[in-house]
């Protein structure tokens, strides 16, 4: 029995004005929409919660001017990809339906949904736009894994459960205690 495949070619092909138009939570990357539904768990939300608070309360510590957590929020990168990092640390001015800059540092929290796309789809886009620091939470093995951008090129910086890492963002530093997120 011969199997039937779709090509690439044979899918539609999406833009912002379409994503604007769109119910529910949606990503576009590179034209493909990605569902963000179902919402995240109470675990993923708690989890995120954390996060923000503490890059809130180090960049607040440190003065580190025009840097700003955020909770998912709109990167559009161009017409055909539009993302939500889960949280991100934005240093620049942007616009107040979207960014368009560059996060210096971005969290991806795993789920069973999104795994496959925030460790390989996601993972090659952060690397593309050259995010500082892509930071891959796995909730069920309760580890972080830390990426950043060496010479055009993600290079694992930092994996652990419990560790303290220190981002170094514009002239500022975040030092982030792990353990205080597996609550």
């Amino acid at each position: 029995m011969q199997r039937f495949q779709i090509q690439s070619t044979d899918l539609p092909y999406y833009s912002y004005q379409d994503y604007k138009k769109w119910d529910n939570q949606w990503e576009l990357i590179g034209g493909v929409p990605f569902s963000m539904f179902p919402l995240p768990t109470v675990k993923h939300q708690r989890l995120n919660k954390l996060i923000v608070r503490i890059l809130d309360d180090e960049i607040e510590r440190n003065g580190c001017g025009d840097c700003e957590a955020m909770m998912p929020v709109d990167w559009k990168i161009d017409e055909n990809t539009i993302v939500q990092p889960d949280a991100s640390i934005i240093c620049t001015e942007f616009d107040a339906k979207y960014i368009t800059n560059t996060p210096k540092l971005v969290f991806e929290i795993l789920s069973p949904s999104t795994r496959k796309k925030d460790l390989t789809t996601k993972f090659d886009l952060y690397q593309l736009q050259e995010v500082k620091y892509y930071c891959i939470v796995d909730p069920e093995n309760t580890v972080v894994t830390i990426y950043q951008i060496i010479e055009g090129r993600y290079r694992q910086v930092f994996e652990s459960q419990n560790d303290t890492y220190i981002f170094n963002i514009e002239d500022c530093e975040i030092v982030f205690n792990f353990s205080k997120i597996w609550k």
